[in-house]
């Protein structure tokens, strides 16, 4: 692999949006890490379109949908605290090494499953089995950016993160739909199990530039405790938790947007597949324009969330479907913007030695909330037809901003910390 010069401090903090992403993939490590996440992300976003459209077409029910979204997600709400410790005392490394096998082993049973017509529980038992998965990546991953690149070039690093996300909600829903039409959603599974190998060989092939001595440490008595008095103490993070588990509401895709496109715009697994596609396509140049803004402010994030809620409001009245296109990726545009600033808010404002705590209250938030924002939307559209689960989602997002306005107004200050 490259040994390329690393950027100056200098350099990295004079650039601009381009320069900025530029100087922070000039770390051959940090390089081959983020390639390696837009395959597999893009896996996950291909394996969550199948699944969502095979538990729609067993079920035809919306509330199926938010089933299967509080059993993917719930271990990730009940288990965060404690993870969020053991991510702050292990190698991050070794543990995403783990987890990238665990990924690998059930996009395989999945794939091997869904040749014939399982019963509804198999899927059901995999989908809470990558959600404890996840538990454990979620927080690793988002602390071992900053273990890749070092804390002065953590706003660059957090967006280029949401780039590979978002770049994922182009390719994977694109790949996803296309084999969904034309294979089946096995093809779907198997993508993904292949698209965490390269992931987990980067990870074997290289090594971060923080001193492994700094994360395996002995774990200290109430760390626990002591993580959730530090997010709690900090007024800006602890505003924007509400407002990341409100933004799920709009980010699983899953949920609301299977029965909005084929009751409200009258599309197919193609067309569902395409709009997800269109948020991704929105999402990216708001991730770009994220990453050469700097470290952002709070008074950002609280414009930028209230103007997702509106643009929310739009798609969810959209007459046609040409509408809901160019709302979905404004959506797309302005919402991964808000989560971008907002992340890289609360992880500048962390220390080093309770980051993983705040990112696995983060990773609570959104996605761990998805259980229960999951319900609520698929519950909202039994009640109230195919748009009342957007709606919903532009009402929770507009709520919580402003029940955050003034805790984002707030400057961090050693003051405002109830733990240094």
């Amino acid at each position: 692999m490259s040994t390329d010069s690393e950027p100056t401090e200098q350099d990295f903090s004079q650039g601009h949006a381009l320069a900025r992403i530029g100087q922070t993939l000039r770390l051959p490590a940090f390089r081959w890490w983020f390639g390696a996440q837009v395959l597999s992300a893009s896996g996950t976003m291909t394996q969550t379109v199948a699944m969502s459209w095979v538990v729609l077409q067993y079920t035809h029910s919306a509330l199926w949908l938010g089933m299967i979204t509080v059993t993917t997600w719930t271990p990730l709400l009940v288990l965060g605290p404690w993870i969020g410790a053991l991510v702050d005392h292990v190698d991050r490394r070794r543990l995403l090494v783990a987890t990238q096998v665990g990924f690998i082993a059930v996009g395989l049973a999945l794939f091997l499953l869904t040749l014939s017509r399982p019963p509804l529980v198999w899927l059901f038992l995999l989908a809470a089995l990558s959600g404890v998965v996840t538990a454990f990546d979620a927080p690793a991953r988002q602390v071992y950016v900053v273990d890749l690149v070092g804390p002065a070039r953590i706003a660059g690093a957090v967006s280029l993160y949401e780039v590979t996300m978002n770049a994922s909600r182009v390719v994977g829903p694109a790949i996803g739909g296309a084999l969904l039409g034309t294979v089946g959603a096995w093809a779907c599974f198997l993508a993904n199990a292949v698209a965490f190998v390269p992931p987990l060989a980067v990870l074997l092939a290289t090594r971060p530039v923080a001193d492994p001595a700094a994360v395996t440490t002995r774990r200290e008595p109430g760390a626990v405790r002591a993580g959730l008095r530090y997010v709690m103490g900090k007024p800006p993070v602890r505003a924007c938790l509400p407002i990341a588990a409100a933004s799920g509401m709009l980010f699983n895709l899953g949920v609301a947007l299977p029965v909005f496109a084929s009751q409200a715009l009258h599309l197919g697994g193609g067309g569902y597949g395409a709009l997800m596609a269109a948020f991704g396509v929105g999402a990216l140049p708001g991730a770009v324009l994220a990453a050469g803004r700097g470290d952002p402010s709070g008074r950002l994030v609280r414009v930028l969330a209230l103007t997702t809620a509106v643009v929310v409001f739009v798609l969810a009245c959209s007459p046609t479907a040409a509408v809901a296109f160019v709302a979905i990726a404004v959506a797309g545009f302005s919402g991964i913007w808000f989560i971008t600033a907002a992340n890289t808010l609360a992880q500048i404002q962390s220390s080093d030695a309770m980051r993983g705590r705040v990112m696995a209250a983060w990773s609570m938030a959104l996605p761990g909330t998805l259980p229960v924002t999951g319900l609520l939307v698929s519950t909202a559209i039994q009640l109230g037809g195919p748009r009342a689960g957007l709606l919903l989602a532009g009402a929770a997002l507009a709520a919580t901003t402003a029940l955050g306005w003034n805790g984002l107004g707030e400057r961090a200050t050693p003051e405002n910390m109830s733990l240094r």
